[in-house]
């Protein structure tokens, strides 16, 4: 069963992100996901307003997107997010 890793991104330094966003597309594919969304323009529906990016990524399975958040790979790419961005995440089984 597919699981989403979501979220919820405020980028704080644009420059040092860039190096982050360069470096993890590759990690993700390796581990069999990609990318549902990744930022763009949001229409808020309700509730209080979240001007955060959000990121929606696709996993064959919770065991897949798990060894991706842990892989060594993927550590070496989150020292570059360091003092980049403030980031909330969560995994969420699919349906």
């Amino acid at each position: 069963m597919a699981a989403y890793l979501v979220a919820h991104i405020r980028i704080t330094d644009p420059a040092r992100w860039e190096q982050y966003r360069a470096a993890v597309p590759a990690v993700i594919a390796r581990h069999g996901g990609h990318y549902i969304v990744r930022g763009g323009d949001t229409v808020w529906l309700e509730g209080a307003q979240d001007t955060r990016r959000q990121v929606i990524i696709e996993f064959p399975s919770m065991d897949a997107a798990t060894a991706f958040w842990h892989s060594p790979e993927y550590a070496a790419a989150k020292k570059l997010r360091e003092g980049a961005a403030e980031v909330d995440a969560l995994l969420v089984p699919g349906v």
